[in-house]
């Protein structure tokens, strides 16, 4: 698989896809790829066709396509004849709920292990993972399931936190994954930062980002670890 995950859009006082602009440029230019199919289903305050929009503008700076995934006529298709696929951030309940709906999780999941380049940020980035069940979003729909689409074996948690508000009395981002792996003692879970990305190629995994991850399992001891450490025990 050729994978490139990054926890989020867009960092705090900059234009849209700004900061990773330049790491999508050369993932897609590394595997030749002139046109995306967008998945724009995490969208649920404005149109998909200002999603599709708002991503095209960016994605023509490196002279690469946009075209969602809602103006098929056959979605499935459009997955099977895809060069590669980006799916954007959002709410993650109401993307997976769409994908399902649309009979779409096995398409892609079986385009991506055939080396199909993927691209996803946020929402997009979790629903790589098993479940989505490390997502910081409401559920405002209901999915079939919260079984995604099993491309990587750990969890991510995008946008991971290690602040808490001033007089707030609720859980930490922190605490809530401790619940996680409490009651899923199997897996991991990656606190992705904002600004830091996953690259999955060749069987194998990178991180890249001014940050560390923060590495969640039960029994073991939570940790931090950075850009020049091993990070394939997330792959057992």
């Amino acid at each position: 698989m050729n994978l490139l995950l990054l926890s989020n859009s867009t960092n705090a006082g900059e234009n849209y896809l700004e900061y990773p602009k330049q790491y999508i440029a050369d993932f897609l230019a590394k595997y030749s790829v002139t046109e995306v199919l967008f998945i724009p289903f995490a969208a649920v305050t404005f149109s998909y066709d200002e999603y599709e929009a708002k991503v095209a503008e960016r994605f023509s700076e490196f002279n690469v396509k946009v075209n969602s995934i809602h103006t098929f006529n056959s979605p499935i298709n459009a997955v099977n004849n895809a060069q590669a696929i980006v799916i954007g951030g959002g709410n993650t309940f109401h993307l997976l709920k769409s994908m399902q709906d649309l009979e779409l999780m096995d398409a892609i999941r079986q385009k991506v292990l055939n080396d199909t380049p993927y691209i996803g940020w946020s929402a997009g980035t979790n629903v790589t993972c098993p479940t989505i069940c490390t997502t910081n979003d409401m559920p405002i729909v209901q999915p079939q399931s919260f079984n995604a689409l099993n491309l990587i074996p750990f969890q991510i948690n995008p946008h991971y936190l290690d602040s808490h508000p001033d007089s707030h009395a609720g859980e930490t981002r922190e605490q809530r994954l401790l619940e996680y792996i409490a009651a899923n003692p199997n897996r991991y879970v990656a606190g992705l930062r904002e600004g830091c990305m996953f690259y999955f190629e060749n069987n194998s995994i990178r991180f890249e980002g001014g940050k560390t991850v923060r590495i969640f399992k039960r029994n073991e001891e939570t940790r931090e670890i950075g850009s020049i450490a091993d990070f394939s025990f997330l792959l057992t």
